[in-house]
């Protein structure tokens, strides 16, 4: 089983920057390709990035709406997966999620969750 506690949220005023932090204990963080997802109030949970395991080159992945903005990285040696947030929108405040599993953007692809940290982007 892995566990996936996030950190690094809070409020910020628009075009502002703030980093996520995922950290990852048991199973093999190495093996995983990591994800993160939103949900913002009364929409349906959205991925936002991803990145694949050091085996693969750890490609990178973004939806559209972030690209240029957000950074995923991941450092293997702490078991922890950031992202970097900048130029940040009031359309970006949600729940932020930190997901292990295979390399997809969807959802289902990814069994293990961590609770969430929430983002707020005051206009």
């Amino acid at each position: 089983q892995v566990r996936l506690v996030e950190s690094g949220g809070g409020l910020v005023q628009a075009g502002g920057s703030l980093r996520l932090s995922c950290a990852a204990s048991g199973g093999t963080f190495n093996n995983y390709a990591m994800a993160w997802f939103r949900r913002a109030p009364a929409k349906e949970r959205e991925f936002v990035a991803r990145i694949g395991n050091r085996w693969s080159g750890a490609p990178t992945y973004y939806t559209d709406s972030v690209k240029g903005r957000f950074t995923i990285s991941r450092d293997d040696a702490k078991n922890t997966i950031y992202l970097q947030m900048n130029s940040l929108k009031p359309e970006d405040t949600a729940v932020y999620y930190c997901a292990a599993g295979a390399n997809s953007d969807a959802a289902k692809s990814f069994p293990y969750w961590g609770q969430g940290t929430q983002v707020t982007v005051s206009s």
